[in-house]
């Protein structure tokens, strides 16, 4: 038999030690390394006579093309992120927030597949009549739909052997499963890695579609080892603020269609339902004629989304001026104070500044640099911008503004909802949108604001 192996492994990073050390040599985080056993394995060495895999060219007409075999579901916004739908043999994992709705959305998707598509929702936290209750507090219809409770690896796997035609399965979540093949207690690093892989070797064997749910950190990150990400097919983020109704699902890999791809939803009374405008809801509750306050338009993914930038300049009573910028980078917020006020003559210096994206939505792109300039240098001349004003650009440490990606799509959702013109600067003249006025210069910002 096997002599097992004390190991200690870390549970952010997943290094192996082989002592107890106070501080991970590979991530550098403090009390992170829990001691495991691992059995030792004797490695078979392939026969020169095995049989070798069949090769196909790539345009072999033999091959099934899965764009045409995905699994739709009513939920267009989900859809969108997955690239289309579920595509057969993909494993998904999706990460989120405790309590942000991550069960209630797969419960639900699970719930639309299985009127066409045999599924199977095993929850390792929930029991079955836990499940029903909230399947009925949702208000979905589940009569198709497989549920179960289990945490172990081995029980997942003699169910798929009974329920052959399963097409989909759904476990929630994968730190609650654990293989009796390792003794580390489940959620551990080695146990998340390992019922990871038997899962994903399942789904492409079987061509049975596997979505995993996961559990986050306190960095946001999801929990266990970052090879996990690296091993799946698609990595969705379910992101949120409590004290708002919706919820984004967020695409960071997928191999199968874009990333960076946004999925709305709103919270309702009976589950999640998704949002297919969503420039009106962020701007849904915008006050015109408030000085500070300025209209991006931007992109998410693919599909261009309006929201509003607001800022406040107050003067400061401070040895050092605060900035503080939700939903936006705070680095960021200092280089264009820094042009602002080298560039174009504003000063900053004696200045508390407060920049916010409304709805708590996070905005990464540096297109957003002259919508918050707009913010600002209304907030400091104390001047509405012109509600009917959409602004987007990228502003350079020279004072100038550079042209961004995809201005047509921006422009045209601006059009949609009623604005009557946009500030960028422009490479080339788009036909069939609304009047673009063309900026070169920050410095000539504050001109053309009201």
């Amino acid at each position: 038999m096997a002599k097992p192996v004390v190991r200690f492994m870390c549970q952010e990073c997943g290094a192996s030690h082989n002592r107890w050390n106070g501080k991970c040599e590979g991530c550098g985080v403090w009390n992170t390394l829990v001691e495991e056993v691992i059995e030792r394995q004797r490695s078979g060495v392939a026969s020169a006579n095995a049989p070798l895999p069949q090769l196909y060219a790539i345009d072999d007409p033999t091959l099934v093309d899965l764009t045409k075999t995905r699994y739709v579901t009513s939920f267009g916004e989900f859809n969108r992120v997955c690239g289309g739908g579920i595509v057969p043999g993909s494993v998904i994992l999706v990460g989120g927030d405790p309590g942000i709705g991550k069960s209630t959305l797969m419960l639900q998707i699970a719930c639309d597949v299985s009127n066409s598509t045999p599924c199977l929702y095993l929850s390792g936290e929930e029991s079955v009549q836990q499940l029903q209750m909230r399947a009925k507090r949702v208000g979905v219809k589940a009569e198709k739909l497989q549920i179960g409770s289990c945490t172990s690896l081995e029980e997942i796997q003699n169910l798929l052997a009974k329920h052959k035609d399963t097409k989909l399965l759904v476990v929630d979540s994968i730190q609650t499963i654990s293989s009796d093949s390792l003794e580390a207690a489940a959620g551990s690093v080695s146990q998340v890695r390992a019922c990871s892989q038997t899962l994903i070797h399942l789904a492409k064997r079987q061509g049975i579609s596997v979505i995993l749910v996961g559990h986050v950190t306190k960095e946001g990150t999801i929990a266990g080892p970052r090879v996990l990400e690296h091993m799946v097919d698609t990595v969705l983020y379910f992101e949120g603020e409590r004290h708002y109704d919706f919820r984004i699902l967020r695409a960071v890999k997928n191999r199968f269609g874009a990333t960076n791809e946004i999925g709305l939803f709103a919270m309702e009374q009976y589950g999640l339902a998704e949002v297919t405008n969503p420039s009106a809801l962020f701007l849904s509750d915008r006050h015109q004629g408030i000085s500070g306050t300025a209209v991006f338009a931007g992109i998410e993914g693919t599909r261009p989304v309006l929201c509003e930038v607001q800022a406040l300049v107050s003067k400061s009573y401070l040895g050092m001026p605060r900035r503080t910028a939700v939903g936006w980078d705070t680095a960021r917020l200092s280089m264009i104070l820094a042009v602002l006020e080298s560039r174009a003559g504003f000063s900053f210096g004696t200045m508390d500044v407060y920049l916010n994206v409304v709805g708590g939505l996070k905005v990464t792109e540096p297109a957003a640099d002259l919508a918050v300039a707009a913010a600002l240098i209304s907030a400091m001349i104390n001047k509405p911008v012109n509600p009917s004003y959409v602004f987007f650009g990228e502003i350079g440490l020279g004072g100038e503004v550079r042209p961004v990606h995809q201005t047509e799509a921006r422009l045209k959702e601006a059009e949609k909802l009623g604005f009557a013109k946009a500030l960028c600067a422009q490479r080339k003249k788009i036909e069939a949108c609304l009047p673009v006025l063309k900026l070169e210069l920050l410095k000539e910002l504050s001109k053309h604001l009201g």
